[in-house]
């Protein structure tokens, strides 16, 4: 068993918001043996993970840490549609599209990968929340300039969005990802290098793209600060 088993079964207790004797007891074991499967110390036998599946209502796979979606839904990454490799594609769009399309997909491209490297599955997760709502987001915004648009394409109700549900969201996905990073050097686990050289190394095609983010977004928001000075 692996070791995201042991820490997936503890965080979906403190979810459930019970204790390990309640836990224990309605898993059929002992407080002890629920103990020890939680810290990783004894290894659970199959019939225990259909039970604790069955408790927290999720999917062995993702208990096993095998997914991240609770119903067990996998997708590999082969069978995602990458526009990005498609020549010739009908939503180019204009010029600026393009470009800015470009220098999305390829600096969140390093970024996934830079945080592959770390081994943590919470920051992957946070960032891909984080970057999902940004982008539900805009859709969002999108769909309200139609008042003709199709009012049940969004389950999320109006009044919750423009109250800044979304945006809360993308606080807490930021927050968790800062406690994972935050984990990981408190264990001093290795981390990649976000040196100049090491970028331009690693990633020859891509780092001008996340360059040209980091710039335009520097530029954007110190003119902000600027303005501010200037009143």
């Amino acid at each position: 068993m692996n070791e995201e088993f042991s820490r997936t079964l503890s965080l979906l207790r403190q979810e459930k918001g019970v204790s390990q004797r309640t836990a224990a007891a309605a898993l059929g074991i002992s407080q002890a043996l629920l103990s020890h499967y939680e810290n990783g110390i004894r290894e659970p036998g199959l019939p225990f993970v259909v039970r604790a599946c069955d408790y927290y209502g999720v999917s062995a796979d993702f208990l096993l840490g095998r997914t991240l979606s609770r119903d067990g839904t996998t997708i590999a990454p082969e069978e995602l549609y990458d526009l990005s490799d498609e020549k010739n594609n009908s939503m180019r769009g204009g010029v600026l599209a393009l470009l800015s399309k470009k220098l999305l997909v390829n600096s969140i491209g390093v970024l996934f990968d830079l945080l592959s490297k770390t081994g943590s599955r919470e920051a992957i997760k946070a960032a891909a929340n984080y970057l999902s709502t940004a982008v539900y987001t805009m859709y969002r915004r999108l769909y309200q300039a139609n008042p003709d648009n199709n009012p049940d394409f969004f389950s999320v109700p109006t009044h919750y969005f423009q109250a800044g549900l979304a945006d809360a969201d993308m606080k807490c996905s930021e927050t968790e990802l800062t406690d994972a990073l935050a984990a990981l050097a408190k264990d001093k686990a290795p981390m990649p290098e976000l040196t100049h050289d090491a970028l331009a190394q690693n990633y020859p095609v891509l780092y001008q793209s996340l360059l040209q983010v980091v710039h335009n977004t520097g530029e954007r928001v110190n003119g902000i600060m600027a303005g501010r000075k200037d009143k």
